[in-house]
């Protein structure tokens, strides 16, 4: 397949923010696997078995070219369904925790999605982050019809729209090229149109060269959203009510390649694929400020982007984007790893 502008770019900014990893890019094997190698660092650089010792589980996804990147965890009905997306081609799969093999659910290509990244889930409906095509798509959970497009309308100005959360009655997309934060209304029976919410200019949110905003959670219901900048490391609190921005005190120190953010209580759970792990941060005075906690590191890691929260487990996908460029090989199949939290 010929890949287009946005994937050139992406190609060259995963050259500029991975490193080489010393790891094993898929453990060949599903279902329950010993997750032993699993470490859990401490702040003060110690580190320990930690929960690495309780099995881990992987999941295949079909295919040779996925490089999977967002992953939503169903948690209507008996909350064993999961969906992961394809950046190559817009795919979107199908899992359940009760199997161990993924399956093709919405066919790439559908109503412009030739890509995706983040994905949410509410009330049915799938949230997918559509990346340089400055489009997002909201998919029945059912039957994986379109139900709505949603276009940022970017014209010729770069845009990467790259993860997703809902809360409050709307549901919030993060632009990693454009320093804009995205919205649009789901209270009603069909979602609203979107709109260009919070313009970052101005902020203490000053975008940089590469990937800026990335992961995006809420907490409080939607009051207040927490947002990585990638390039930087650096954690923004945003309070929707009154759209202030403000930097999220981690007492000098960053979690520089952020990715994909998981929410749960005062925790924030930070993939750093670059690094190939997973960060905790213990958020402190209403998410304004917050300590750097245990780090996660497991051979079942390759380049992780995101996670979906799965009880006291993280469901992990494995996007190998540190073997995207040219002359380079994933290793298959590609994988979602479950494991303990840090």
């Amino acid at each position: 397949m010929t890949r287009g502008p946005r994937w050139t770019l992406l190609a060259v900014l995963t050259a500029v923010l991975s490193v080489t990893l010393g790891v094993v890019a898929s453990s060949g094997k599903t279902g329950p696997v010993g997750d032993d190698t699993t470490t859990s660092t401490s702040p003060n650089g110690d580190s320990s078995s930690g929960e690495g010792g309780k099995a881990g589980k992987v999941f295949t996804i079909p295919g040779a070219t996925v490089f999977p990147e967002g992953i939503a965890l169903d948690k209507s009905g008996s909350g064993e369904t999961f969906f992961v997306s394809s950046t190559t081609d817009g795919t979107i799969f199908k899992g359940n925790k009760k199997a161990t093999a993924l399956a093709p659910f919405a066919a790439g290509g559908a109503d412009g999605r030739t890509t995706a990244t983040g994905l949410t889930i509410d009330k049915g409906r799938l949230f997918v982050s559509g990346t340089g095509t400055g489009k997002a798509f909201v998919l029945s959970t059912s039957d994986g019809r379109t139900l709505k497009v949603l276009d940022t309308a970017p014209g010729t100005t770069p845009t990467f729209i790259n993860d997703v959360t809902v809360g409050g009655g709307y549901v919030y997309f993060t632009d990693s090229l454009r320093p804009i934060i995205f919205r649009a209304a789901t209270s009603g029976a069909t979602v609203g149109d979107i709109e260009p919410w919070l313009d970052l200019t101005g902020t203490p949110f000053v975008y940089q060269t590469g990937f800026n905003a990335n992961g995006i959670v809420n907490y409080d219901d939607g009051r207040i959203l927490v947002v990585v900048q990638a390039n930087t490391g650096k954690l923004f609190r945003v309070n929707t009510k009154t759209k202030a921005v403000t930097e999220i005190d981690l007492g000098g120190r960053t979690v520089v390649n952020g990715d994909g953010l998981v929410a749960h209580g005062s925790r924030l759970y930070v993939m750093q694929r670059a690094d190939n792990q997973i960060t905790e941060v213990e958020l402190r005075n209403g998410k304004r400020s917050g300590r750097i906690g245990n780090v996660r590191k497991s051979d079942l890691f390759a380049s992780p982007t995101t996670a979906a929260r799965d009880g006291s487990r993280l469901l992990v996908v494995n996007s190998q984007f540190d073997k995207r460029c040219p002359g380079l090989t994933p290793v298959l199949p590609f994988t979602v790893v479950s494991v303990e939290k840090p």
